[in-house]
């Protein structure tokens, strides 16, 4: 039941290669929860640390594979607004990484062509990781390939409510009424306004549920859920998401034509 509602799992390496989907059923938009790197460090016998290390380097294979196929946009959720209840040497840890990751990357990236954003509360990190996001962001802004969404600081509820509040001082200001809201005006209110709807949700290591990502975004996704920690997490697995996503029939609230 679970595998016909969710997707297979990820377990074992598939040798179809990319061309066997046809790109009308590519999704436009993947979004990634990249969960496991402790379960898989602990597993190993390493320190968390070095988990999540090795989930940088997944993160640069799938990145590559979601170039390869020309995929419109990859969204990943790097750090949530949640996250910073863990300890104090993981947090500082993981910040190290992220300017870390955008030093090794940044340059490959562009060349690339990737377009690369960061959504969530990105003011309330360090000024350097600041300024490192910020630089990224401005060298890519006019590439034209994979758009590459990093949800950094960020909360699907936290984001809503920042939309709320913009869309409410603009009533209250007199610029809009309430009537005037539509969903569309909301969406343009939120992080990813040039983004489109979110396709597929990937969720790593067994897990299943969203974990406050995207919940606006997510509305009408399909979802694929695998027991494989993100370390583990190989271009063939992704293809296997994809594989499955293109063999559904996406309907929207609608029913299936004959």
């Amino acid at each position: 039941m679970w595998k016909k509602i969710f997707g297979k799992s990820a377990t074992k390496k598939n040798e179809v290669t990319p061309v066997d989907i046809e790109r009308s059923r590519l999704p436009r938009h993947v979004a990634v929860i990249m969960d496991g790197n402790g379960r898989w460090a602990k597993g190993q016998g390493f320190l968390r640390t070095v988990g999540h290390r090795a989930g940088v380097d997944t993160l640069h294979d799938i990145l590559d594979t979601a170039i390869d196929l020309k995929l419109e946009v990859l969204t990943v959720y790097a750090f949530s607004t949640e996250n910073w209840k863990r300890p104090h040497d993981e947090v500082d840890f993981l910040m190290r990484l992220f300017s870390e990751y955008l030093d090794k990357e940044e340059r490959e990236m562009h060349e690339k062509n990737v377009r690369i954003r960061f959504i969530g509360r990105v003011d309330e990190l360090t000024p350097e990781l600041i300024r490192r996001v910020r630089h990224a962001e401005e060298l890519m802004k006019n590439n034209t390939g994979v758009h590459f969404c990093v949800a950094v600081n960020y909360g699907g509820q936290d984001e809503i409510c920042r939309a709320v509040q913009g869309l409410a001082g603009k009533v209250q200001a007199g610029e809009l009424s309430p009537e005037e809201i539509t969903p569309e005006l909301f969406q343009a209110s939120l992080d990813t306004k040039e983004l489109p709807p979110v396709d597929l949700v990937i969720r790593t290591s067994g897990d299943m549920r969203l974990s406050n990502f995207l919940l606006w975004q997510a509305a009408y996704a399909e979802f694929w859920f695998t027991e494989t920690n993100w370390p583990d997490f190989k271009p063939e697995c992704f293809m296997e998401a994809l594989r499955d996503y293109a063999s559904r029939e996406r309907r929207f609230g609608g029913i299936k034509e004959k």
